[in-house]
């Protein structure tokens, strides 16, 4: 009795997972996708003003656009072709739709490259950016959404699937960012964006083998055991290929979040002062050091000595801690107030007010030095545009460098330049010699925050 107890539960929790009773007729399916893979004609047009939207989103960093131009798009068509074919062993559908998809893919990425050298907008957004760094999560993401989209087409009432999918999947954006890279000549963005769009191809193609084989649509002809155990070969073998640049990626990314987090805790427990302000922070994977930038009351020597013991503890280990501070202008005001206040109030011999008045001028002349900085900085944006496009910002401040290794050294300039991505080492190096000539001084700190 209990047996067929469990077996009636079982037979329940079945029905609300069964897919056969919502599985369409075989015929219209194939028919259906077969009818997708075409790019002629209107297809091949909406394609086009598909990735010219496409691209006019990513150039001015607008998501609703982006979106706009993958729920119109045809793209999907050829990619689950491709994998209705190899799961029904149909060889003349395989061909038609590797055939379109290459010629979808061409076109697309041209047309991209055109709207993206022609566009007086150069820079990379971050929309952009996002495309050119594939992980392991946009596997997972072109598996699951591959599947519902053939889910969608297979069984009844699921149509309203489909946009979803074309959006979770986004086959569109990496395509106009590989155009993109080939419009600025950068190889980087070019090879990290493709990618991302062929991880989208082989997993949605991949899953959509698999729904075919899972639902039993029957195979255009007959495939022996030996032919069957090849093309798993080459579908297990191009899996695993596309999976080990992602997951080197991932396994990066992963470790450099940790990395950075270990810093940001190291900071907020040890150099954490009453009246200190810490303005930034950047590392050296190179040389192994860890610059931090602060304002307001300084950090003393043995402070700093005491928090680079530490470092360890946080897994730096062999980093060397190094703190840049500026001395706070507000405090150098107060203090010149507090002088003219002594001068007017105080009674004072000769000699004492020789020195008072010496001591005001060289107040001024300090906070002067302090103030024609931040106004410097903010005369030279638009230089700073030319001799850096990727410059968000810059700031100079005449500080003081504290090392646990050396004395102070006075008349230091620090310039914190904010940048949408990383600077090339020879872009960084003009950089800081426009520096040193603008700034006149030969003592220059160049900080670039990506």
């Amino acid at each position: 009795m209990q047996e067929n107890n469990n077996q009636t539960l079982w037979q329940v929790i079945k029905s609300y997972f069964n897919i056969f009773p919502d599985k369409d007729n075989e015929k219209d399916v194939v028919t259906q996708i077969t009818d997708g893979i075409n790019f002629q004609g209107a297809n091949l047009w909406i394609l086009i003003f598909a990735i010219f939207i496409a691209s006019l989103g990513l150039n001015v960093n607008s998501t609703a656009v982006i979106i706009g131009a993958m729920l119109i798009s045809p793209l999907m068509g050829p990619i689950i072709g491709m994998g209705l074919a190899i799961g029904i062993a149909d060889l003349t559908l395989f061909k038609q739709s590797l055939k379109n998809y290459l010629v979808s893919t061409f076109i697309s990425v041209i047309t991209a490259m055109i709207y993206f050298t022609i566009s007086p907008i150069r820079e990379a957004q971050s929309e952009i950016l996002a495309r050119t760094s594939p992980t392991l999560y946009d596997v997972l993401i072109a598996l699951f959404g591959g599947a519902a989209g053939f889910l969608a087409l297979t069984t009844r009432g699921k149509n309203n699937v489909v946009p979803g999918v074309a959006i979770a999947t986004a086959l569109m954006p990496p395509l106009c960012t590989a155009g993109y890279g080939l419009a600025v000549q950068n190889t980087s963005y070019f090879f990290g964006a493709f990618y991302l769009y062929f991880i989208n191809t082989v997993f949605i193609a991949f899953t959509t083998c698999l729904g075919a084989r899972f639902l039993r649509i029957h195979r255009k002809q007959s495939v022996n055991r030996e032919q069957m155990r090849r093309v798993n070969y080459y579908i297990v073998s191009i899996i695993i290929i596309t999976l080990i640049p992602a997951s080197y990626m991932t396994w990066n990314i992963i470790k450099q979040s940790v990395f950075e987090n270990n810093i940001e805790q190291f900071i907020a427990k040890e150099l954490d002062y009453n009246g200190t302000n810490i303005l930034s922070h950047d590392y050296d994977l190179q040389n192994k050091t860890l610059h931090v930038v602060a304002i307001g009351k300084p950090i003393s020597t043995d402070s700093i000595e005491k928090a680079e013991k530490t470092m360890t503890a946080y897994n730096l280990n062999g980093y060397k801690l190094k703190v840049i501070q500026g001395t706070n202008s507000d405090s150098l005001l107060l203090l010149q107030h507090k002088k003219k206040g002594q001068l007017m109030t105080g009674e004072k011999n000769t000699a004492e007010w020789q020195e008072l008045a010496y001591n005001n001028d060289v107040l001024k002349k300090e906070l002067t030095s302090y103030t024609h900085y931040p106004v410097l900085a903010n005369d030279m944006k638009d230089e700073l545009k030319v001799i850096c496009p990727t410059a968000k910002s810059i700031i100079l401040s005449k500080a003081s460098e504290s090392f646990t290794d050396t004395t102070l050294i006075d008349n230091h300039i620090v310039a914190v330049v904010k940048t949408s991505k990383p600077l090339a080492n020879n872009n960084k190096k003009q950089l800081y010699d426009w520096l040193k000539v603008k700034v006149k001084s030969d003592s220059l700190e160049l900080i670039v925050i990506p």
